[in-house]
């Protein structure tokens, strides 16, 4: 028969469990007093904000945050009214960790009834957004290049063949006709040229080979890509460099990555003033949470994040929700398939590419996964 005694210590050890299982949460958690010092973090909000427990256990909350952040105007709401209060996609960046798009849950801690302890004490829970979003995202790009792809084949074979017979007929009529009508002709044959070119540029998107995957320091591409955009089409342009440099490698093929980071890079100075232009390339290690893909069992792990940030005029809500669908663009006489390709090439790695802009930011973010081998080393 079971001890009654032994059954009451058994419950005893659970408070002693609450770090391990506030540490295994996803969320961040971070407690503070009746001052708004920090007297709580666990790994989650390490992670978030950069800083060991050590260093942010000396902080108040308003050294994590701006001092205008929405975030101190919750926790006196929640302090105030003693209530638990949320607030979605509330933006908690600062200069040094950049910006932060979350949900916040603010909740007072049950206080001791007969002494008030606790009274004034807050607990913050923030998770970060974007998982769902980026199944979401995921399952449009893919689609965007299903569509792109189809596209390509049906042009490549079905428009390009009547193409050539129409050059071909307007070069014999050339031979026949006036000075005055081989203007027409020479038009004719300049503008099949020009469909032919878009043709082959999409004829890009029909490459279903298999990538040959190397391991790849991302940090030696994204030098490569500052390297020729400082000395070309970026060359008014100031950049900042914000890298990781415990960064594992990546797996996939170099070349096509260069050509990911160098059309993202391309656009972003094209999207600032010449006179104050500035594009930041940085890169973390997000431990996060593994994705499910909902046509697939396979769980995917992206800690990899480089991030392209300009501060241009931004893009407009109706042109961002699709600006990685083919033939849309923001340029004047853009084809609009040089985002649509970088989606695909980032969809073959496994990643996953994000856009973000407002006023004066716009933020391209690809997540992509570690190589075997750089996991292992990073665990």
């Amino acid at each position: 028969m079971e001890n009654p005694e032994e059954k009451q210590q058994s419950f005893l050890p659970q408070s002693n469990n609450a770090d391990i299982i506030l540490n295994s949460l996803p969320d961040s958690i971070v407690a503070i007093n009746a001052q708004n010092q920090i007297t709580y973090v666990n790994v989650a909000a390490e992670q978030l904000f950069g800083s060991g427990a050590r260093i942010l256990l000396r902080k108040s909350l308003k050294d994590i945050v701006a001092f205008d952040s929405p975030l101190m105007y919750l926790v006196g709401q929640a302090r105030k009214n003693q209530t638990t209060i949320s607030k979605y996609d509330l933006n908690i960046g600062n200069p040094y960790i950049g910006d932060i798009n979350i949900d916040v849950h603010v909740s007072p801690l049950q206080k001791d009834l007969q002494t008030n302890e606790h009274e004034q004490e807050l607990l913050i829970q923030l998770q970060q957004r974007g998982i769902a979003q980026k199944i979401n995202q995921q399952k449009t790009h893919k689609s965007a290049v299903r569509t792109v792809s189809g596209m390509a084949a049906i042009l490549a074979h079905e428009i390009k063949n009547p193409l050539s017979g129409i050059k071909g007929s307007a070069q014999l009529l050339a031979q026949e006709v006036s000075d005055e009508d081989k203007q027409l002709t020479s038009l004719i044959c300049e503008e099949v040229d020009r469909i032919c070119t878009l043709v082959d540029r999409m004829e890009v998107f029909t490459n279903f080979n298999q990538i040959v995957r190397e391991d790849i320091n991302i940090h030696s591409v994204l030098e490569h890509v500052r390297k020729l955009a400082e000395n070309g089409f970026g060359k008014n342009i100031q950049f900042q460099e914000l890298y990781d440099p415990s960064l594992p490698k990546t797996s996939g093929d170099r070349g096509q990555l260069i050509q990911v980071f160098l059309n993202l890079v391309k656009n972003a100075c094209e999207a600032v003033d010449l006179e104050n232009g500035k594009i930041i390339i940085s890169t973390a290690y997000r431990h996060g949470i593994k994705i499910a893909v909902s046509d697939s069992d396979e769980l995917l792990h992206l800690p990899l994040e480089i991030s392209i940030t300009n501060n241009g005029e931004g893009i407009s809500d109706d042109v961002i929700s699709h600006i990685f669908d083919p033939f849309v663009t923001t340029k004047s006489g853009g084809t609009g398939l040089g985002l649509a390709l970088v989606a695909k090439i980032v969809s073959d790695h496994g990643g996953i590419i994000e856009c973000d802009s407002n006023a004066n930011r716009t933020i391209f973010k690809i997540l992509l996964p570690a190589a075997p081998y750089g996991e292992k080393q990073k665990k």
